[in-house]
Protein backbone atom coordinates (compact mmCIF):
# COMPACT_ATOMS: atom_id res chain seq x y z
CA UNK A 1 0.00 0.00 0.00
CA UNK A 2 1.29 3.49 -0.79
CA UNK A 3 2.33 5.77 2.04
CA UNK A 4 -0.24 8.11 3.51
CA UNK A 5 -3.19 5.99 2.37
CA UNK A 6 -6.43 5.66 4.26
CA UNK A 7 -7.35 2.30 5.68
CA UNK A 8 -10.47 0.57 4.45
CA UNK A 9 -13.34 0.51 6.90
CA UNK A 10 -14.16 -2.91 8.25
CA UNK A 11 -17.32 -4.54 7.01
CA UNK A 12 -16.79 -3.43 3.41
CA UNK A 13 -16.49 -5.94 0.57
CA UNK A 14 -12.82 -5.13 -0.06
CA UNK A 15 -12.23 -5.99 3.57
CA UNK A 16 -12.79 -9.74 3.52
CA UNK A 17 -10.97 -12.36 5.50
CA UNK A 18 -10.78 -14.16 8.79
CA UNK A 19 -9.60 -12.52 11.99
CA UNK A 20 -6.25 -13.61 13.36
CA UNK A 21 -5.30 -13.86 17.04
CA UNK A 22 -4.18 -10.23 16.90
CA UNK A 23 -7.65 -9.15 15.72
CA UNK A 24 -6.42 -8.27 12.23
CA UNK A 25 -8.12 -9.74 9.19
CA UNK A 26 -6.29 -11.84 6.64
CA UNK A 27 -6.78 -10.66 3.07
CA UNK A 28 -7.56 -7.17 4.35
CA UNK A 29 -6.50 -4.31 2.06
CA UNK A 30 -4.80 -2.54 4.94
CA UNK A 31 -2.70 -5.25 6.59
CA UNK A 32 0.47 -5.98 4.67
CA UNK A 33 1.85 -8.26 7.39
CA UNK A 34 -0.73 -10.94 6.60
CA UNK A 35 -0.22 -10.74 2.82
CA UNK A 36 3.54 -11.18 3.16
CA UNK A 37 2.78 -14.80 4.12
CA UNK A 38 1.44 -15.52 0.62
CA UNK A 39 3.23 -18.16 -1.42
CA UNK A 40 5.79 -16.64 -3.79
CA UNK A 41 4.63 -16.93 -7.40
CA UNK A 42 5.96 -15.81 -10.78
CA UNK A 43 2.62 -14.84 -12.33
CA UNK A 44 -0.80 -13.53 -11.37
CA UNK A 45 -4.14 -13.24 -13.13
CA UNK A 46 -4.99 -9.62 -12.57
CA UNK A 47 -7.74 -7.05 -13.13
CA UNK A 48 -7.50 -3.33 -12.74
CA UNK A 49 -9.34 -0.07 -13.08
CA UNK A 50 -7.25 2.62 -14.77
CA UNK A 51 -8.15 6.31 -14.77
CA UNK A 52 -6.04 9.25 -15.87
CA UNK A 53 -7.53 11.57 -13.25
CA UNK A 54 -7.35 10.94 -9.53
CA UNK A 55 -10.88 12.26 -9.00
CA UNK A 56 -12.31 9.60 -11.33
CA UNK A 57 -10.41 6.72 -9.71
CA UNK A 58 -11.67 7.89 -6.31
CA UNK A 59 -15.24 7.70 -7.64
CA UNK A 60 -14.56 4.09 -8.72
CA UNK A 61 -13.03 3.33 -5.31
CA UNK A 62 -16.14 4.70 -3.58
CA UNK A 63 -18.34 2.34 -5.60
CA UNK A 64 -16.13 -0.62 -4.66
CA UNK A 65 -16.35 0.38 -1.01
CA UNK A 66 -20.16 0.39 -1.37
CA UNK A 67 -19.89 -3.30 -2.29
CA UNK A 68 -20.26 -3.15 -6.07
CA UNK A 69 -18.78 -5.89 -8.27
CA UNK A 70 -15.21 -5.14 -9.39
CA UNK A 71 -15.84 -6.08 -13.04
CA UNK A 72 -18.90 -3.82 -13.21
CA UNK A 73 -17.02 -0.86 -11.74
CA UNK A 74 -14.08 -1.49 -14.11
CA UNK A 75 -16.42 -1.54 -17.11
CA UNK A 76 -17.92 1.77 -16.00
CA UNK A 77 -14.71 3.64 -15.10
CA UNK A 78 -11.59 2.09 -16.66
CA UNK A 79 -10.03 4.05 -19.52
CA UNK A 80 -7.86 1.37 -21.13
CA UNK A 81 -8.18 -1.63 -23.42
CA UNK A 82 -9.11 -3.82 -20.44
CA UNK A 83 -12.27 -1.76 -19.94
CA UNK A 84 -14.53 -4.82 -20.13
CA UNK A 85 -14.26 -5.98 -16.54
CA UNK A 86 -10.68 -4.75 -16.16
CA UNK A 87 -9.12 -8.11 -17.02
CA UNK A 88 -5.46 -8.03 -17.99
CA UNK A 89 -5.20 -11.82 -17.93
CA UNK A 90 -2.18 -13.72 -16.66
CA UNK A 91 0.83 -11.46 -16.15
CA UNK A 92 4.34 -12.67 -15.45
CA UNK A 93 6.67 -11.03 -12.96
CA UNK A 94 8.73 -8.45 -14.85
CA UNK A 95 6.02 -7.63 -17.39
CA UNK A 96 4.32 -4.89 -15.35
CA UNK A 97 5.35 -1.38 -14.40
CA UNK A 98 6.24 -0.54 -10.82
CA UNK A 99 4.52 0.02 -8.40
CA UNK A 100 1.64 -1.87 -10.12
CA UNK A 101 3.71 -5.07 -10.08
CA UNK A 102 4.54 -4.78 -6.39
CA UNK A 103 0.87 -4.38 -5.55
CA UNK A 104 -0.23 -7.22 -7.85
CA UNK A 105 2.14 -9.65 -6.13
CA UNK A 106 1.25 -8.35 -2.64
CA UNK A 107 -2.49 -8.93 -2.91
CA UNK A 108 -4.19 -12.26 -2.22
CA UNK A 109 -6.49 -13.80 -4.83
CA UNK A 110 -10.15 -12.81 -4.60
CA UNK A 111 -13.37 -12.79 -6.63
CA UNK A 112 -14.90 -9.82 -8.45
CA UNK A 113 -18.02 -10.15 -6.29
CA UNK A 114 -15.94 -9.88 -3.08
CA UNK A 115 -12.73 -8.19 -4.22
CA UNK A 116 -9.60 -7.51 -2.23
CA UNK A 117 -8.07 -4.54 -4.02
CA UNK A 118 -5.39 -1.87 -3.72
CA UNK A 119 -6.44 0.97 -1.48
CA UNK A 120 -5.35 3.67 -1.99
CA UNK A 121 -5.07 3.48 -5.78
CA UNK A 122 -1.60 2.98 -7.27
CA UNK A 123 -0.03 5.79 -9.36
CA UNK A 124 2.04 4.85 -12.43
CA UNK A 125 3.06 6.65 -15.62
CA UNK A 126 -0.26 5.47 -17.12
CA UNK A 127 -2.48 6.98 -14.42
CA UNK A 128 -4.17 5.70 -11.28
CA UNK A 129 -4.93 1.99 -10.85
CA UNK A 130 -7.07 -0.06 -8.52
CA UNK A 131 -5.57 -3.56 -8.67
CA UNK A 132 -7.31 -6.87 -7.95
CA UNK A 133 -5.79 -10.36 -8.26
CA UNK A 134 -8.00 -13.28 -9.33
CA UNK A 135 -5.40 -16.03 -9.26
CA UNK A 136 -1.85 -16.41 -8.00
CA UNK A 137 0.51 -18.71 -9.86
Amino acid sequence: MAKGGKKAESGKKGDSGKKTDSGKKTGDNTDQSDTTKLKAVNAVTVRHILCEKQSKILEALAELQEGKDFAAVATKYSEDKAKMGGSLGRMARGSMVEPFQTEAFRLPASKTSAPVYSNPPIKTKFGYHIVMVEKRG
